[in-house]
């Protein structure tokens, strides 16, 4: 799904059908910084505005010359004159067309940052963070102070699958490793995927379903990483072959990481493949990392940190007249440690695995009402292994301490209509329908047969739901949007009756088999309006209502690896969240920022509450002097978040044939429940301000993020968290290569310094913070081909 920038909406008619064929228009070497262009994204509004998907033979050239065909103003100076090098690399990338922020990571940016999770990949972006339970193994992202059960995690649309919203010590199976952009998305666009996706949704891209046969065709480097593809092969086009390299190295944990993406296709089909691996030992830290136990000998590595993970992929397309449809299936596999002195005293590691197979298409038929029909299918069958020993002290009880599975499938399908006016505005309306069905098991087997065995019995949840997305352009310069989803979610599973203060009290447990049906509803509204100086301000308000999750209702056990004893509820109700969300843009000239403020008020909101009781293995142990698990339990209570992000890029001037300027970057969340008290694990008030200097072939940066002491905590079982100061430096290369480079046609390449100060940096939304510090100072070495 691509949008275009305001920019390109002043292209000429060349220049515009140029974009529609998948060119990027090239920009001048001497452009001004004011000329730089803002980033195209694959934006994830349900109202997509792409060019039409092209059609293999010329009798079919007029229908799509009929859509593309938009009146524009002609260039002021002759299309010839502004080819020349490509784009400049490190443009910050402002979506300036979207009802709320949307965070853009794009392909250059993820190759230079690195990390194993998408947690590490997002860690310092404005308003969102990672939990890092595992650094560089198993890190969730946190929007807002919203995490596992608000947060949705998508690829190429379709859910990720895995475990990793069943706890923090779970990795998420997308590896930026293996893919091209990744976005953060806020506010009413969120709705598309669902309600669990209040906080908003990480969508990662890649090509393991190709919507465009691959050109190899000589073209300019792309920046932000978009291709250069041909919509559709003609009848006459060659077979292609496209390859990518992607390797590093990082000294902070003797890390290698390495990949190959290759995309073929010709005529009407397309062809994708891709695998990659990793291997880090413990990594460095800067000083002893267990705050409240100091007598542990341990060196200058984070004890049981160690990873390594490996996937594979491969897919394909067809091209027919009007649309395409593909598959892929992709394998996922990683084995790590759990860091911590639980972890370490009892060698915690997860051997995991994902087997997915995912589907998507597009029909654009040449109807008068209908633009598109689009739809996204997936399964996945996930299990991991949780490994440890029984007795500390004795090494022959090595063994799994906790099985999860996981099998989901879901589908969903959209029809975008085409834009019709009613006087006062033109509208365009998208409805789509979606289904979902998932089935979960915890068994242990430290406990066969017993009544409540392992973190949960199989619980299954199926969920069916409909929306509806309507944009309205009252002038080039306002439009609105008003949506609305309706779920009905049935839930079951078993679960024993606790006491009120979950503490032991003698009687029997008895299992209860619980059958639970929700009917949440959402709705919202927005309003886009261009202002002066090219400014863009927008404004929506949120009605959105959450079902609980089956983790949130059917847990009853220990969970090793998080060292928690986890207890459900299945009294609980559905929450609700209303919010209302301002911003102000600017995406084009030698200013660029983004800056936003929202307001969230929770009617019973649904955490994880510690208790400060220890359990062990089972209920009857709570309470117990030496137990080591501590007892969480999932609550409701009436809660409000309020704050804010902004970021910003100032290109100062040329300097040495390029261009230098500075960037900076704020974000706040408060968040209190409604006597005053705090919600628990969120992350601290940050600052950050840099320098960057870049022409079309070097980048290089140096940027200080400054966090704040964390003091707000909960009243029980919470500590404050010091402040830390992350400086970070880079310098990257990009060049297009001679035939004498082995075949390859393009390099990126590239030195990241992280933690330079050496900082002892504890996460304040980790839930073993105080006995786990980020790496310390570190160089990470990259370099890609592009053949």
């Amino acid at each position: 799904m691509i949008f275009f920038s305001r920019r390109a909406q002043h292209l000429g008619g060349a220049s515009l059908l140029m974009l529609c064929a998948g060119a990027t228009p090239a920009i001048s070497q001497d452009a001004a910084p004011a000329e730089l262009p803002s980033v195209t994204v694959t934006a994830p509004s349900p109202i997509v505005r792409r060019h039409p998907v092209a059609v293999p033979s010329r009798t079919a050239a007029p229908r799509v010359a009929r859509r593309a065909r938009t009146p524009q103003p002609q260039p002021a100076t002759p299309a010839a004159a502004t080819v020349a090098a490509a784009p400049q690399q490190g443009v910050l990338p402002i979506v300036t067309d979207q009802f709320a922020t949307v965070t853009v990571v794009p392909n250059e940016e993820i190759r230079r940052e690195g990390g194993a999770q998408l947690g590490d990949l997002l860690f310092s972006k404005p308003g969102i963070t990672g939990s890092s339970f595992a650094p560089g193994a198993s890190s969730r992202p946190i929007i807002r102070g919203l995490d596992v059960n608000r947060v949705g995690i998508l690829e190429n649309g379709t859910n990720a699958g895995g475990a990793s919203d069943l706890g923090e010590d779970h990795f998420v199976p997308i590896d930026p490793l293996a893919t091209n952009q990744v976005e953060v998305i806020r506010g009413p666009a969120a709705l598309r995927y669902g309600s669990q996706s209040i906080g908003g949704v990480v969508a990662a891209t890649n090509n393991r379903i190709p919507d465009a046969v691959p050109s190899c065709a000589a073209a300019p480097f792309q920046s932000y990483g978009l291709p250069v593809k041909a919509p559709l092969a003609s009848a006459q086009t060659s077979p292609c072959v496209t390859a990518e390299t992607r390797t590093s190295f990082d000294s902070v944990n003797r890390g290698v990481e390495g990949g190959i993406l290759l995309d073929g296709g010709g005529n009407n089909f397309a062809v994708h493949a891709d695998a990659y691996g990793r291997n880090t030992s413990d990594y460095y830290i800067p000083g002893y990392p267990y705050l409240f136990d100091n007598t542990r000998p341990v060196g200058n590595h984070q004890p049981n940190s160690a990873a390594r993970s490996d996937g594979a992929s491969i897919g394909g397309s067809y091209f027919f007249f009007g649309g395409f449809i593909g598959a892929a299936i992709t394998q996922n596999d990683a084995l790590y440690h759990i860091p911590g002195i639980d972890g370490a005293d009892h060698q915690t590691r997860i051997d995991a695995h994902q087997t997915k197979i995912t589907m998507k298409g597009e029909y654009r038929p040449d109807a008068a009402a209908i633009d598109a029909v689009r739809f996204w299918a997936g399964a996945t069958n996930y299990r991991h292994n949780e490994i440890g020993l029984a007795d500390p002290a004795d090494l022959t009880t090595l063994g799994v301490r906790q099985t999860f599975t996981n099998r989901e499938e879901e589908i969903r399908v959209e029809t975008q209509l085409m834009p019709f006016n009613v006087r006062f505005a033109e509208v365009t309306t998208a409805f789509g329908f979606q289904v979902g069905h998932q089935e979960l098991t915890a068994p242990s087997p430290d406990d066969p047969g017993t009544l409540f065995n392992g973190l949960w019995d199989p619980n299954r949840n199926m969920r069916e739901a409909g929306y509806v997305f309507n944009e309205l352009k009252f002038t080039d310069t306002t439009k609105a949007q008003i949506a609305g989803r309706i779920e009905h979610v049935d839930l079951s599973g078993s679960t024993p009756d606790f006491p009120a203060d979950f503490l032991p009290n003698g009687d029997p447990q008895t299992s209860i088999a619980r059958n639970l049906h929700f009917t949440p509803k959402s709705g919202s509204v927005g309003l886009i309006q261009i202002l002066p100086y090219d400014l863009v301000g927008s404004l929506t308000a949120q009605y959105v209502e959450r079902a609980p999750k089956p983790a949130e209702l059917f847990s009853r056990g220990g969970h090793d690896a998080t060292a928690t004893f986890d207890i459900g509820n299945p009294n609980l109700t559905i929450e609700t969240a209303k919010t209302v969300e301002v911003g102000l843009r600017k995406a084009t000239g030698p200013l660029r920022f983004e800056a936003t403020a929202y307001y969230t008020r929770f009617d019973n909101f649904i955490f994880r509450r510690l208790t400060g009781v220890m359990c062990d293995g089972d209920f009857a142990s709570c309470g117990a002097p030496d137990a080591e698990l501590n007892q969480a339990v999932y609550s409701q209570r009436n809660a409000i978040f309020r704050g804010g992000e902004f970021q910003s890029q100032v290109d100062v001037g040329p300097l040495y044939g390029g261009i230098w300027g500075f960037e900076d970057q704020f974000d706040i969340v408060r968040a209190t429940f409604t006597d005053g008290t705090n919600v628990p694990r969120i992350p601290p008030a940050r600052i950050g301000a840099g320098l960057f200097w870049r022409d079309s072939n070097w980048l290089t940066r140096i940027n200080l993020l400054h966090a704040f002491p964390q003091s707000n905590v909960a009243e029980i079982a919470e500590t404050p968290t010091a402040g830390y100061n992350l400086l970070k430096a880079e310098v990257t290369y990009k060049t297009k290569l001679g035939p004498n480079w082995i075949g390859a046609k393009e390099m990126y390449a590239g030195l990241i310094g992280n933690n330079l100060l050496n900082e002892k940096i504890r996460n304040s939304v980790s839930y073993n913070k105080d006995e786990v510090l980020m790496p310390g100072i570190g160089v990470r070495a990259f370099a890609n081909f592009k053949f």
